[in-house]
Parts: structure tokens; C-alpha cells; sequence
């Protein structure tokens, strides 16, 4: 199982960036995707999930109406578009996948850097 992220950088604020997630060794299409993210000294924090068919997303205060989760399934593969990002924003962002009764699926991460 393997669930690798990428698209992460160095971005100025009001910036955009399109995080990637590739998922393989399991059925992707059958488990909800959500992107967390964790800042130094904080605690991880969910941004956004998405179901397994993708009809709905749900998004944190924080991200809600900058953020933009989907996926899609033929390519195994979840995205998060983040527009107008914050130096707030800047933090560690990890891909998850997660099915009722079943094991969850970590990604590496891939760091979000909001400087000028």
C-alpha cells in the first residue's frame, strides 16, 4: 500500500499550489480520502474529506471556500487545489485513506511553505 503526495512548495501568500495524491495496493475507489495537515508544535488537523464517489466533500473553517478536494478514481488519485493561501496555511500536509472496519493509509506528506 502506498499513498505518495507531491505538489507541495514554497508559494507566496494570496498563492496557489495543487497538492497530489497517488494511491496504489488498494481499492481506492472504495475509501474516503481526506487531506490532514500539521504545523510545528500543533496538533494534525483535518482540511477536507471526500467521499468515495466524490459527490460530497466536506472542508475546516479555516480552508472553506479557498480549498478545493476531488479525485478521481481511474487514476487513483486524490487532489487538493488550495487558492489564496495564508501564512497560516503553511504546514505539513499528509494524504489519508480511510474505509469503516478497515486500516487507515498514511501518506509521507509534502511540506506547504506561505512566505514572501
Amino acid at each position: 500500500v502506498q499513498l505518495v503526495e507531491s505538489g507541495g512548495g514554497l508559494v507566496q501568500p494570496g498563492g496557489s499550489l495543487r497538492l497530489s495524491c497517488a494511491a496504489s495496493g488498494f481499492t481506492f475507489s472504495s475509501y474516503v480520502m481526506r487531506w490532514f495537515r500539521q504545523a510545528p508544535g500543533k496538533e494534525r488537523e483535518l482540511v477536507a474529506r471526500i467521499t468515495s464517489a466524490g459527490d460530497t466533500t466536506n472542508y475546516s473553517d479555516s480552508v472553506k471556500d479557498r480549498f478545493t478536494i476531488s479525485r478521481d478514481n481511474a487514476k487513483n488519485t486524490v487532489y487538493l487545489q488550495m487558492n489564496s493561501l495564508k501564512p497560516e496555511d503553511m504546514a505539513m500536509y499528509y494524504c489519508n485513506a480511510w474505509r469503516l472496519g478497515r486500516t487507515n493509509y498514511w501518506g509521507q506528506g509534502t511540506q506547504v511553505t506561505v512566505s514572501s
